[in-house]
C-alpha cells in the first residue's frame, strides 16, 4: 500500500509503460499526455484506427513483457529548443507543442527501454515495480480539451502496489456497472433519451415519472415544513435580467442563443435566482420579515457539449431543487446552520448518512466584495458547521467567486461520493439587484443572500438513487410497490378486488393477469425489483388472504390483507428505507 504521492508515482509510471507497449504494437501512433488520475491512470493517442478491447488485452501483454525487462527510468535534462526538435524530427507534434509552450530554457525527459518521455516525474526506479495492474476502457478526448482541435483516443488504466487492492477496486468496478443508473433506467423503464428530442433532455416514462413525483411531493411538504415559501417562474426571461444578474458577461457559454420575441431578446435560463430576487424587489421588506426563504424546482437549461452528457447526471435541463434565502447579516449563522441540518436531514431520509463536508474559502485572485466581509461571513460559516458536531475540512480557494460555501458529498452503497448539497453564500446578486430591507432604526440596509440546493438537482439525485440502491428502490419511493399476480382465471375477480383496494389504500399497485405460469410472472416482477409480489390461489381467494413474497426472495407466507396493508403502511413512509 502506498501514500498518495507514491500511488500517484505508480501510476504515472504505468501510464508510460502503457504508451511504450503502444508504440511498439502500433507504429506510426501519436503520443500526448498520459497523468495519474484519481484511480488510476490514462494516455491519450492519435491514431487513424480506434483501439478494441481486444488490442487493450494485447497492450496489456506487451506491458507485462516491458515489466519483465525491467527497464529502468532514466532523468535527463536538455534544452527545450533540443527536446522540440527532437520531438518534431520524430513526428510527435503533440510533445513538442507541450515543450515549446514551457517557460523554462531546460526541460527533463524520461527514458526507459525504447520510449522516451517529455516528463517532470517522478517515476518508479524501473519498469519492473509495476506489478498489478489492468486497462479498463477506450474514450475520446479532444486535445488541449478543446473541441476545434484534433480528436484523440484516450485508453483508461488503474495500477496498486498489491494484488488484494486491484482485485478489490476491479469488483468495486463491476458492481458499478451493475448499478449503472443508465442500464436500471432502461430496464425498469424509467427514463430515456432520444436523439430526435435531443441529447440532455431526459424523457421520463410513466413509472419514472410516479419516482419523480413521488420525491417532489415530499421535498415540497420538507421546505414548507421548514419555514419556506414555495414559488414558480418562467423558463425563459428578458437577456436584460441576465445582464442585470452578471450571467450574460460571466456565463455566456453555458447559456443557449437568445431568441428574439417582438424585436427583444430572451434567453431560456440557466438560473433561478435572478428571478427569486424579482419576486422579493416586489415590495419593501421589514427586518421583521427576515429571513425570506424561497424555493422552487425550477427547470433550467444549460449548454453541456456532448462528449460530457451522462444518462442523468449530466444533461441539458433539469430541474433544481432550488432556494434562497434573504436573512440580515447578523443572522447568517444561525441561517447557514439551520440549513445545513435541513439538508443533512433530508438526505437521510433517501437512506444517505455518511458524508464528506467541506468549507470553501475565498478564490486567491477572482472574487468580488472586500476581503473583511469575506472573513466575516467565512467565520460565521465555520462556527455554524463546528456546531453540527460533524467533521468538515477547509478546501482553501474552493468558493465561487461571489462567495464561501459548504459542500457536502454523500457516499453511496459500494463507497463512491456523490456531490449533493451545496450551500453557497452571495456578495454579488445583492449588490447586483440592489436589494434591501429597513432596519430596526428604520434605515435601508443590505441584507445577505444564500442559495442553497439540497438535491443539487432532481435528474442527477435520481440517477444517484438508482445506483445507490441498485434499482431497489424503499417502498415509499417505488413506482411499483405491489405485484398481484393470480394462479389462474378462477382467482381474476377476486384479484381486481384486492388491485382497488389497494389503491384505495394507497398502495401503487397492479395486476399481472396474463396467461402465464405463476413461476414465471414472480421471476419477471421480481427483475423489476417490486417489492411485494402478492400471489394469490383458491387458498387465498377463499381466505380472504395473500401470499407475500418481498423483493430479495423472501417468502413471508401468507397473511390477511388487512394485515399486508398494515404492515406496508407502517413501512410506507419517507425516511423508511428498509422493507
Amino acid at each position: 500500500m502506498g501514500n498518495e504521492k507514491q500511488i500517484d508515482t505508480l501510476r504515472h509510471s504505468a501510464s508510460h509503460i502503457m504508451a511504450a507497449a503502444v508504440l511498439e504494437l502500433f507504429p506510426g501512433t501519436k503520443v500526448a499526455i498520459g497523468p495519474a488520475i484519481e484511480d488510476g491512470f490514462y494516455y491519450d493517442f492519435d491514431r487513424s484506427e480506434p483501439f478494441t478491447i481486444e488490442d487493450l488485452s494485447k497492450i496489456e501483454e506487451k506491458m507485462k513483457d516491458i515489466i519483465k525487462e525491467n527497464h529502468p527510468f532514466i532523468c535527463s535534462s536538455k534544452s527545450k529548443y533540443e527536446a522540440v526538435e527532437e520531438f518534431k524530427e520524430k513526428g510527435e507534434k503533440y510533445k513538442a507543442e507541450i515543450a515549446q509552450g514551457i517557460s523554462e530554457d531546460k526541460v527533463t525527459v524520461y527514458q526507459s527501454g525504447d520510449f522516451t518521455d517529455l516528463c517532470r516525474g517522478p517515476h518508479i526506479s524501473s519498469t519492473g515495480e509495476l506489478k498489478y495492474f489492468k486497462l479498463l476502457s477506450v474514450a475520446g478526448a479532444y486535445w488541449r480539451g478543446d473541441s476545434s482541435r484534433e480528436q484523440l483516443q484516450r485508453i483508461y488504466g488503474t495500477a496498486f502496489f498489491t494484488k488484494e487492492e486491484l482485485d478489490a477496486y476491479l469488483a468495486k468496478i463491476e458492481e458499478a456497472q451493475k448499478r449503472d443508473h443508465r442500464k436500471l433506467g432502461k430496464d425498469l423503464d424509467l427514463f430515456s433519451v432520444n436523439d430526435a428530442v435531443g441529447g440532455g433532455l431526459i424523457l421520463w416514462h410513466p413509472k419514472g415519472a410516479i419516482l419523480r413525483n413521488t420525491i417532489e411531493n415530499y421535498w415540497k411538504q420538507f421546505q414548507l415544513d421548514n419555514g419556506y415559501e414555495l414559488i414558480i417562474s418562467p423558463h425563459i426571461a428578458s437577456e436584460e435580467l441576465f445582464r442585470i444578474s452578471g450571467h450574460l458577461q460571466t456565463y455566456s457559454e453555458n447559456m443557449y442563443a437568445s431568441m428574439d420575441i417582438e424585436g427583444k431578446p430572451y434567453r431560456v435560463k440557466p438560473m433561478n435566482c435572478p428571478m427569486h430576487l424579482m419576486i422579493y424587489k416586489t415590495k419593501l421588506h421589514s427586518y421583521r420579515e427576515l429571513p425570506i426563504r424561497y424555493a422552487e424546482l425550477g427547470t433550467v437549461y444549460r449548454f453541456e457539449k456532448s462528449g460530457v452528457l451522462h444518462g442523468l447526471l449530466r444533461v441539458r435541463g433539469f430541474t433544481q431543487d432550488d432556494g434562497h434565502i434573504i436573512v440580515a447579516p447578523e443572522r447568517l449563522e444561525d441561517e447557514m446552520l439551520a440549513v445545513f441540518k435541513m439538508a443533512v436531514n433530508m438526505l437521510q431520509t433517501f437512506g444517505f448518512n455518511d458524508y464528506k463536508i467541506y468549507l470553501a474559502t475565498r478564490p486567491e485572485n477572482k472574487y468580488v466584495g472586500e476581503i473583511a466581509d469575506w472573513d466575516k461571513a467565512q467565520k460565521s460559516i465555520e462556527n455554524a458547521l463546528k456546531k453540527t458536531g460533524y467533521e468538515y475540512e477547509v478546501d482553501e480557494g474552493g468558493g465561487a467567486f461571489y462567495g464561501p460555501k459548504i459542500d457536502i458529498k454523500i457516499k453511496d452503497a459500494i463507497g463512491r461520493l456523490w456531490q449533493c448539497s451545496t450551500i453557497q453564500f452571495d456578495f454579488n446578486l445583492p449588490e447586483r439587484f440592489d436589494i434591501s430591507y429597513i432596519d430596526s432604526s428604520g434605515k435601508k440596509a443590505r441584507p445577505y443572500m444564500i442559495h442553497r440546493a439540497l438535491m443539487g438537482s432532481l435528474e442527477r439525485f435520481i440517477g444517484v438513487l438508482l445506483e445507490h440502491y441498485a434499482g431497489a428502490l424503499p417502498l415509499w419511493l417505488s413506482p411499483i410497490q405491489v405485484a398481484i399476480a393470480n394462479i389462474n382465471e378462477e382467482q381474476y375477480d377476486y384479484c381486481k378486488e384486492l388491485l382497488a383496494k389497494f389503491k384505495k389504500a394507497g398502495i401503487r399497485a397492479v395486476f399481472d393477469d396474463r396467461n402465464e405460469k405463476i413461476g414465471h410472472k414472480i421471476r419477471e416482477n421480481a427483475m423489476q425489483k417490486i417489492p411485494y409480489i402478492a400471489v394469490v390461489g383458491n387458498k387465498e381467494k377463499e381466505a380472504n388472504a395473500v401470499a407475500i413474497r418481498a423483493r430479495g426472495n423472501k417468502d413471508l407466507g401468507a397473511m390477511s390483507v388487512d394485515d399486508f396493508l398494515k404492515m406496508c403502511a407502517d413501512k410506507n413512509a419517507p425516511g423508511i428505507n428498509e422493507l
